[in-house]
């Protein structure tokens, strides 16, 4: 696809699950999978085995068949450039105005909220907290595993999710799941126990879940699989 805001060709990969072949009349839920800084698109799938994970959830009835997308989210090739306000503002165009009409056009997809959800780790985790918090009306669900820019005790909503925190009761109708992850041996760990109490002091319903890895893809993937469980249900 084109990126509209980085004038310029960007590759992506698209998870199928097997009912899609097998079931042409039927459309599906779309899951936006992002990645974290040093990484790129293929990595969810090369590193992340995202495509086992799913395979095996669905044949055991664990999970919804779904399309999971997964593209690049580096603006200029550097973590900074995935992080900012700036480079989120990017990286939000270029998903609603590219990213998500290419596939609603290529693939059978479900186009209400309800059947749409965003995710990803460390860089990607808080893009899509940041990108999924602006855009309530779009997705119903958001994974956030393992951000820096969120336990770091820098964050401030009102830069890059401007109004959002100022009603909180509408963040909670809106969204069905806010999952929020870190293991405990990453040194974000701390910095995510005090975020996640920092949305409850501020009446936000969300999920913290954790495990004993640090920031490793052991843990990704078992938040993956885990978050994958509880989606379009």
């Amino acid at each position: 696809y084109v990126s509209t805001p980085l004038n310029k060709p960007r590759d992506m990969y698209v998870y199928v699950p097997a009912d899609y072949q097998n079931y042409k009349d039927r459309n599906f839920p779309a899951l936006y999978l992002r990645h974290g800084g040093g990484d790129h698109e293929s990595s969810w799938i090369k590193d992340g085995r995202a495509a086992v994970i799913l395979d095996n959830l669905i044949a055991s009835g664990k999970a919804t068949p779904m399309i999971i997308v997964m593209t690049n989210g580096l603006t200029d090739g550097s973590w900074a450039g995935g992080s900012t306000v700036e480079g989120m503002n990017i990286l939000e165009e270029e998903l609603l105005t590219d990213i998500i009409p290419t596939i609603e056009k290529r693939y059978r997809i479900k186009r209400d909220k309800e059947n749409r959800a965003i995710a990803g780790l460390s860089m990607g985790g808080g893009q899509s907290y940041v990108i999924g918090l602006r855009n309530l009306d779009k997705f119903s669900y958001i994974g956030q595993f393992s951000a820096g820019i969120m336990a770091d005790g820098n964050f401030n909503h009102n830069n890059y999710t401007p109004g959002v925190m100022a009603d909180p009761r509408n963040i909670n109708r809106q969204l069905k799941l806010l999952w929020i992850s870190c293991g405990t041996k990453d040194p974000r760990f701390e910095g995510h126990q005090s975020f996640v109490e920092d949305l409850i002091k501020r009446g936000v319903s969300c999920e913290f879940h954790q495990s004993n890895y640090g920031h490793e893809w052991e843990f990704w993937r078992q938040q993956l699989r885990d978050f994958a469980q509880r989606l379009f249900k």
